[in-house]
């Protein structure tokens, strides 16, 4: 299943949804500004989206947690830095949620009118986002991956039938070209607004970026869901454009695509046709298809948002409260509730405008944040192994420097400013989120006692509204030895993890989950990044394989895997072990000594020579509990140590 394997597909399907979405909504406030030059501007924001792709398939894959631009910027700066980041996104993922409910109700009205305006069309608005936040609280199940695909193929095709059929009929230089003055028709600050507003397609990107840790996608399955997604993006956003802008010309300095169809663009185009089998028969299609994936993007959008919010919290960002989790759902409802609140509250004024523009100033903030984040990590960290590597790299002051995510830092920065200049309700909306949500970190860490700029992360149990007997351990890091001990170490693993209730695990985000992964030590002779040899990668993917379906045998774990590549194990394990927040290492140790006692006998305390080097380092420098485990399988496994700072 396509939602089971989360790969490449599966990443695709999220991020065109989100892009999917934002033609319905963004075409008509792009067309109203930038009039006869829309197709250049969906032609620019191609372009942004192709560095942004770049960008962030290169962040996610070197660095796998969840929250996108705000990891990146995490890593690559301090966790002020990542704070703006994930603050602005937040901003987006909201305003995102609102519009996206607000737009479904304009394609549903084509099969009842009410709902294009009045009460009817706040109550169908409203009760979208309470769709939403509802289905968000449940949890997500990988398994609706598939319906969404099944989704996004439907509207793809409808998307390049339009674009086909519309060239053919409606396609005309001269009706593209003649009404264009530039400076006049459209205006400078009217035509820069427009593609600061075409930077929606980004959103697609940090709701992928999410699922960092939970895909299953080599290299070369990254390489084309760039190419795939950037292709997409040129097609059906330039050729739509060109079908709207030539079906609904510019006269007089104006569009009946904005003026007529703001809510509804791709209505407006299909009433443009003479044919009735495509005006008439096709408009339920597309309204259908339409309001579908309104609604699922606004889904995604929140779904987006409640990972990202909790990450915050984790990390003391933000109140760590807001984060906290549902007592069986495991889910952040508190910060879910919240974000359907103020959604709500912004569809009541029903000004489409003034919502995308906001959309632009968050979006362009983080996007400017994370071409920055990409560009410093390579001076940061050089020798880390990177699934993806962006092409067109320059070698600077030693590190190979993007000349993509420079190029792309450059232009959103510079639209950015044109947003903040030239949109009055971006500029102000905008500036006091970003300065309510300043003072709110400051204030936060310093009555808390943590430093401005250094990472604080807070337990996972710590959020969850259940006393923590109830759970042993949420997340549990198992390194893989590639032996019949390693059957062993996930079983117990799962153990730990598994105490579940299982009502609490129906359609939840995630129970449990255990971090199973296999250690690559490259020596020093060679660099992090060398070709290993076959058999050695097919020892350590083999070694997941089996981890991953022990582990999964256990009620409400969810076995997630990775490799690593380092010069030391240990100092490995204990990084991921930091980086990945998790609350327990489990390792296998050497089977104890029966003269001289051990599990078995619960004789003596362990002697120095029990365990190996890389133990050894694990039990001493852990941020968290240390289990050790030694066969046969019924002795019992014992806490080596918990570090001052375990939490």
């Amino acid at each position: 299943m396509l939602g089971r394997q989360l790969g490449s597909p599966a990443l695709f399907a999220v991020v065109w949804t989100s892009l999917a979405s934002a033609i319905y909504f963004a075409l008509g406030v792009v067309a109203g500004n930038a009039l006869g030059l829309t197709p250049l501007v969906f032609l620019v924001a191609s372009v942004f989206f192709a560095l942004a792709a770049m960008t962030y398939v290169e962040g996610a894959s070197l660095h796998q947690d969840r929250a996108g631009s705000t990891v990146f910027a995490r890593y690559a700066f301090n966790e002020l830095v990542s704070f703006i980041a994930g603050w602005a996104v937040l901003l987006d993922y909201v305003i995102l949620v609102a519009v996206t409910a607000f737009s479904a109700t304009h394609y549903a009205a084509a099969f009842w009118s009410e709902l294009g305006g009045g009460n009817a069309e706040l109550a169908m608005a409203l009760g979208i986002v309470l769709y939403v936040a509802v289905r968000n609280v449940l949890g997500f199940s990988p398994r609706r991956i598939d319906r969404i695909a099944m989704l996004v193929v439907v509207d793809l095709v409808l998307q390049v039938a339009l674009v086909v059929m519309g060239l053919v009929t409606f396609f005309s230089p001269d009706v593209l070209l003649d009404p264009i003055e530039l400076g006049k028709s459209p205006g400078w600050s009217d035509l820069i607004f427009a593609v600061g507003v075409a930077t929606v397609v980004m959103t697609g990107l940090e709701s992928a970026s999410g699922l960092a840790g939970e895909v299953r996608v080599g290299r070369a399955g990254l390489r084309r869901l760039v190419h795939s997604a950037t292709l997409s993006v040129l097609v059906v956003y330039v050729g739509i454009s060109l079908v709207a802008v030539t079906a609904l010309p510019v006269v007089g300095g104006d569009t009946s695509l904005s003026r007529n169809h703001l809510e509804d663009p791709v209505l407006g185009i299909l009433e443009a046709f003479d044919e009735a089998w495509i005006r008439d028969g096709l408009k339920y299609v597309v309204a259908a298809a339409a309001t579908a994936t309104l609604i699922a993007a606004a889904n995604s959008a929140m779904r987006g948002l409640s990972r990202l919010g909790y990450a915050l919290s984790r990390n003391r960002q933000i109140p760590s409260r807001l984060g906290r989790l549902h007592p069986t759902r495991s889910t952040p409802y508190v910060l879910i509730v919240l974000a359907a609140v103020i959604a709500g509250a912004l569809i009541v004024p029903e000004d489409l405008e003034l919502l995308v523009g906001i959309y632009a100033f968050g979006a362009l903030l983080a996007l400017t944040l994370a071409h920055l984040s990409i560009v410093a990590l390579r001076f940061r960290e050089p020798d880390k192994d990177r699934p993806y590597r962006m092409p067109l790299n320059v070698a600077v002051g030693g590190a190979d420097v993007p000349v993509p995510a420079v190029v792309g830092g450059v232009l959103s920065a510079l639209a950015w400013v044109s947003v903040v200049v030239f949109h009055e309700g971006a500029r102000w909306v905008g500036l006091g989120w970003m300065a309510a949500g300043l003072l709110l970190y400051v204030v936060y860490r310093v009555s808390q006692e943590k430093p401005l700029l250094k990472r604080v992360v807070v337990d996972e149990e710590a959020l969850r509204a259940r006393r923590m007997e109830e759970l042993e351990y949420g997340s549990i890091l198992v390194p893989l030895t590639g032996t019949p001990l390693d059957d062993d170490i996930v079983q117990t693993a799962g153990r730990l993890a598994g105490d579940q209730d299982d009502e609490a695990l129906d359609e939840s985000e995630q129970g449990a989950t255990i971090e199973a992964i296999w250690v690559f030590e490259v020596p020093m002779a060679l660099p992090l990044d060398a070709r290993l040899p076959d058999a050695q990668v097919e020892r350590g993917r083999a070694a997941l394989r089996r981890a991953k379906a022990v582990g999964e045998e256990y009620q409400g774990v969810m076995v997630r895997t990775a490799t690593v590549r380092s010069r030391r194990a240990g100092a490995a394990i204990v990084e991921e072990a930091r980086r990945r927040g998790v609350q327990a290492i489990v390792l296998a140790a050497e089977e104890p000594s029966r003269i001289r006692g051990g599990a078995r006998f619960g004789g003596r305390a362990l002697e120095g020579n029990f365990a190996g080097e890389v133990t050894k380092y694990v039990v001493a420098k852990a941020p968290c509990p240390v289990v050790l485990t030694a066969p046969p399988t019924d002795d019992v496994p014992v806490a080596a140590r918990t570090s001052p700072d375990a939490g």
